[in-house]
C-alpha cells in the first residue's frame, strides 16, 4: 500500500420522492404497483434481483421493495392520503434514478410531488486498497 489517495465523490445516490394527489386506486392496487416499480428500475437501467410487495392493512396501502444489484428501490402508499413515499437508492453510475421519477409520476397519476436527493457514502481511500472498481 502507498501513500497516494483516492478520492470517491460518492457511491450512491438517494432519490426520496414524495407524490401526492394521486389515484387512491392505483394506491391500493398491488399488482399494478409492482408493475409500475419494475418497469422504473428498468428504466433506469438497474438489475432486478428480486421483488417484495404487500398489501397492508387498514387502510390497504401498500408496502413494496425491489431489491437490484445496485441497492433497492421502494414504495409505501396511503391511498386515504392519495399520497405515496418512494425511495431510489442506486450505487455506481452506471444507471440514472431520475430516468424513472417521470414514470413513477404518471403511473400514479400524481398531481404534486417533492423530491430530495442525497449523496451517499463519500470517503477516501488508499488508492491500492478500493474493493472493486466504482464504474
Amino acid at each position: 500500500m502507498g501513500s497516494e489517495t483516492a478520492k470517491v465523490e460518492s457511491i450512491g445516490t438517494h432519490l426520496l420522492l414524495d407524490y401526492f394527489e394521486c389515484d387512491p386506486e392505483i394506491l391500493k392496487d398491488n399488482n399494478a404497483l409492482e408493475k409500475l416499480m419494475v418497469e422504473a428500475a428498468k428504466t433506469m437501467g438497474a438489475a432486478i434481483l428480486d421483488t417484495s410487495f404487500k398489501d397492508l392493512f387498514a387502510p390497504f396501502g401498500v408496502s413494496g421493495v425491489i431489491i437490484i444489484g445496485e441497492s433497492h428501490l421502494s414504495i409505501h402508499t396511503w391511498p386515504e392520503y392519495g399520497y405515496a413515499a418512494v425511495d431510489f437508492f442506486t450505487c455506481g453510475k452506471k444507471i440514472d434514478p431520475w430516468k424513472a421519477h417521470p414514470l413513477i409520476k404518471q403511473g400514479l397519476s400524481s398531481n404534486r410531488t417533492s423530491m430530495t436527493e442525497l449523496k451517499r457514502g463519500f470517503f477516501d481511500v488508499p488508492a491500492g486498497d478500493l474493493p472493486h472498481k466504482l464504474s
